[in-house]
């Protein structure tokens, strides 16, 4: 199961060389399961709010779901990875010409893959410090994240956790990370994309009243902690080491967040 449709139609190489080429955009994944998605009003929030800053146009919901719903059609299933890209169309020539872009300047670009999970292994993260432009937006100037992850990688390491030139934990490379220190979780407070499962999570423990803040944490709190986890479009996944500090196994704390997640039914394409 892979497709790509642009504007509602296969895209064809001069569509992707063009992607490929202008790297500057938006995007949202998701996991549809049963052509149904949990927080799929957040992935529609989140796109309209990043076409709106980062073009100043407005993007139609209906313009994203009929692209999901015809590609779902077209490879008859009901369970992928769907990403929704937003790029303009001839954005440089406009901006040289200090034209304003308009909705039908845009390119919605929808991909399937085969649906993802995550790990059930903990992960091991090395500490990098850096910090994403428009940390906000979920952006697709990816490059000096998945250079960090492949260093991190050649050390050992499965991903990398981000620290600010402050030295505030902030996110990993493609997830929000949390910290549990046996009452209730503790959020990163730094410059980070908020995430839909991490936005989830916090809903879902809102409803099952378990203990919530946001406080900045540094490298040299985390040993405070008694366990950690990163959560994004696949899910929550547990942390067993950040550096040399190891979080011991929590099965307790990974079914809490399961529930959490679950507390809010997905919701139908």
């Amino acid at each position: 199961m892979n497709i790509i449709l642009c504007n509602g139609r296969r895209a064809d190489a001069a569509d992707l060389v063009a992607l490929a080429m202008r790297n500057h955009g938006h995007f949202t994944t998701m996991q549809v399961r049963d052509r149904a998605v949990r927080g799929l009003d957040l992935h529609l929030a989140r796109l309209r709010a990043a076409t709106r800053e980062l073009f100043d146009v407005s993007l139609d919901d209906t313009h994203v779901l009929s692209g999901l719903r015809q590609a779902l059609d077209m490879v008859a299933a009901g369970d992928c990875t769907a990403r929704v890209t937003v790029c303009a169309r001839d954005f440089e020539r406009a901006a040289l010409a200090s034209q304003p872009l308009a909705a039908r300047d845009l390119d919605v670009i929808v991909a399937l893959t085969p649906p993802c999970d995550p790990s059930p292994e903990p992960m091991r993260a090395a500490s990098f410090t850096h910090e994403r432009a428009l940390p906000h937006i979920k952006h697709v100037g990816t490059f000096a994240q998945f250079h960090l992850a492949r260093q991190a990688r050649g050390r050992g390491y499965d991903d990398v956790l981000f620290v600010g030139v402050d030295g505030r934990i902030s996110e990993g490379t493609v997830w929000n990370v949390g910290f549990w220190d046996g009452q209730g979780v503790i959020w990163p407070d730094a410059p980070a994309l908020r995430g839909t499962c991490e936005r989830l999570l916090q809903a879902g423990l809102e409803t099952l009243g378990v203990a919530q803040a946001k406080r900045a944490i540094r490298l040299a709190d985390l040993s405070g902690f008694r366990a950690a986890f990163a959560c994004n479009s696949r899910g929550v996944r547990a942390i067993g080491a950040v550096d040399e500090t190891a979080f011991a196994a929590d099965d307790g704390l990974m079914a809490l967040l399961g529930r959490a997640l679950q507390a809010r039914p997905p919701q139908p394409l």
